[in-house]
C-alpha cells in the first residue's frame, strides 16, 4: 500500500463509503440542523474514530470471525436496525415546540461511536476494505493500520460536509412547520436505511 497506484483506489472507495447516505450521515445532518455544526462535531469525531477502529479490528481478525459465523453478523444487524428505528421515531415524533428546547441534547460522541458498532453499513464497509485492500506481506497489521488512518481522514472530511449541509438546511427551511417536515423526512430516511439491508 506504499505505492500511490494502490492507495488511490482505496481513497476513492473510502470517499464513496463515507459520503453516501447512511444512518450516520442522516443523523449528523439532522443533528446539525437542530443544534448547529459546533455541537455536532463531537458526534462526527466519535463516528469516524469508531469506524476507523472497526476497519483496524476487521483487518486484525474480527472480519474473518464474522465471515465464519454469520449469525453474529445477523444479530448485530437486527440490533442496529431496532436501535435506528427507535432513533427515527424520536426524530419523527419531536413536536415543533421542542425542536429548539434547551433540554434536548445533541447526538453525542459516545452515541455516534456506539452506533458504528451495530451499524451494518460500517461493518460491511470494513469487511470490503480488508478483502480488497489489506496487504498480504510479512507485516499486514502495519498496512491495516495505515488503511485505518487514511479512512479516518477521509471519513472526517465527508461527515464534516454532512454537518455543514445540516446548517445550510436550516437556512432553507426557515419556518417551524418546514423544519418539522424536514425532521420527519430525515426520520423516514433513517428508518429506510436501517432496514434496507434486510430487503436485499
Amino acid at each position: 500500500m506504499s505505492q500511490l497506484s494502490s492507495v488511490a483506489p482505496f481513497l476513492l472507495f473510502a470517499f464513496v463509503a463515507s459520503i453516501t447516505p447512511g444512518p450516520t450521515n442522516i443523523l449528523i445532518l439532522a443533528n446539525s440542523q437542530r443544534f448547529g455544526v459546533r455541537a455536532t462535531l463531537p458526534a462526527v469525531f466519535g463516528a469516524c474514530f469508531a469506524a476507523c477502529l472497526i476497519v483496524f479490528i476487521s483487518g486484525a481478525g474480527a472480519g474473518e470471525l464474522l465471515r465464519q459465523y454469520p449469525v453474529i453478523r445477523d444479530v448485530m444487524s437486527w440490533a442496529g436496525a431496532l436501535w435506528l428505528s427507535w432513533l427515527s421515531w424520536q426524530l419523527f415524533s419531536a413536536p415543533a415546540a421542542n425542536l429548539r428546547d434547551d433540554a434536548l441534547r445533541p447526538f453525542s460522541c459516545r452515541a455516534a461511536a456506539l452506533l458504528q458498532l451495530i451499524n451494518p453499513k460500517t461493518w460491511m464497509m470494513a469487511l470490503a476494505v480488508v478483502s480488497l485492500f489489506a496487504p498480504q506481506g510479512t507485516q499486514p497489521l502495519q498496512g491495516v493500520l495505515l488503511l485505518s488512518g487514511w479512512f479516518l481522514l477521509i471519513s472526517l472530511l465527508c461527515l464534516s460536509c454532512w454537518a455543514l449541509l445540516g446548517k445550510a438546511v436550516e437556512r432553507v427551511f426557515r419556518t417551524t412547520t418546514s423544519l418539522v417536515w424536514f425532521q420527519r423526512g430525515m426520520a423516514l430516511c433513517l428508518l429506510a436505511s436501517a432496514w434496507a439491508g434486510f430487503l436485499g
